[in-house]
């Protein structure tokens, strides 16, 4: 699915990602790596394999696309250092020429130093032509002539059959001036959004891109 965002050319991929096409660029927010093993931590007894499979994904992304860039939308990793940081230090030593910026999110708690061990580059925020790239959604003045595009929100869309059946889906969520990413790790949850005359949802059903309005 393509779609224009303030004049740049975004391609909505079914793994929950933005393709920047003619910038060579991968967007993805909220992996929250290691959010499994700090429950289990915790005495929680939970699955084992998120983090793993998160990094799969992730790695068949960029061996198909060949991205020059990726930029992660906050909350790379979910709290403090645990395996799941290993883990994405060993995946990332396999692209060492490929460029990686963190915009911080509230989860990101880690040292400096740890992130710059692992070869990213960490900011508040990013641009990219009109693009305004941010983990938490910002407040959007009248004025305001940038595009912001955030995480944060894992927005998920709840669609009614009939009877009394449902399925809650993850999505993309476009206003008029702001969009919000679906969260790309497993076990991270979804918040619903409502659908009005103001926005726009693209929902994601296995490797589908379904608009709903």
């Amino acid at each position: 699915m393509i779609i224009d965002i303030s004049g740049v050319e975004v391609h909505l991929l079914p793994q929950k990602v933005l393709l920047l096409h003619t910038e060579n660029i991968l967007i993805i927010s909220d992996l929250h790596l290691g959010k499994v093993e700090h429950f289990r931590a915790s005495g929680i007894g939970l699955p084992q394999g998120a983090t793993e499979k998160t990094l799969l994904l992730l790695d068949e992304l960029t061996q198909k696309w060949m991205p020059s860039q990726i930029i992660f939308l906050g909350d790379l990793f979910h709290s403090r250092k645990n395996t799941s940081y290993d883990l994405f230090d060993s995946w990332r030593t396999q692209y060492p020429e490929l460029s990686m910026i963190l915009v911080n999110g509230n989860h990101d708690i880690m040292t400096s130093d740890d992130y710059l061990g692992l070869g990213l580059e960490v900011c508040h925020e990013y641009h990219i032509k009109k693009l305004w790239l941010t983990h938490e959604p910002q407040q959007i003045s009248k004025d305001e002539t940038r595009f912001n595009l955030a995480g944060h929100i894992h927005p998920g869309i709840k669609l009614k059959g009939k009877g009394k059946q449902s399925l809650t889906l993850p999505c993309f969520w476009f206003g008029d001036r702001q969009g919000l990413m679906p969260a790309f790790g497993y076990f991270t949850g979804k918040h619903l959004v409502e659908i009005n005359e103001n926005n726009t949802i693209f929902a994601i059903a296995n490797d589908q891109i379904i608009r709903i309005k």
